[in-house]
């Protein structure tokens, strides 16, 4: 493993983790109203957690409970989604549709988070052989 303890690295991911995340937070809350949304935010929320994961490689990682977390909340993505279009086929107030679409943001931001840093940890240990 070409894993060296670097504290330039640590300090400077110490110091953007916050600020991606803040980020993350930002775009996902403001993607209703804005360019980006919940797969950008989930991205770099995706991003927090794999620089976490190069400061801290031999931290537990709980890949269980990622994976059960991001079938939570895509099922959750398919039942709001089926809940407004066929339960609630009326037209929507324009704070309904706002607020629709900002637990829509949440939960793709998340999602994307979870599915992106799965992907990441699937190729660490299948590829690294760990």
């Amino acid at each position: 493993m070409m894993y060296q303890d670097s504290p330039i690295i640590r300090v400077v991911i110490g110091l953007l983790n916050p600020l991606m995340l803040l980020l993350a937070i930002y775009l996902i809350f403001n993607g209703h109203s804005s360019p980006g949304g919940g797969f950008q935010g989930g991205a770099i929320l995706a991003t927090v957690f794999i620089s976490h994961y190069v400061i801290y490689p031999y931290e537990d990682i709980r890949i269980r409970t990622l994976q059960f977390m991001e079938k939570i909340l895509y099922l959750a993505l398919v039942l709001l989604s089926v809940l407004v279009v066929i339960v609630l086929p009326v037209q929507l107030s324009l704070w309904q549709n706002q607020l629709y679409m900002t637990i829509m943001n949440i939960l793709i931001g998340f999602k994307v988070g979870a599915g992106l840093t799965l992907i990441f940890l699937r190729f660490v240990f299948h590829e690294g052989g760990l």
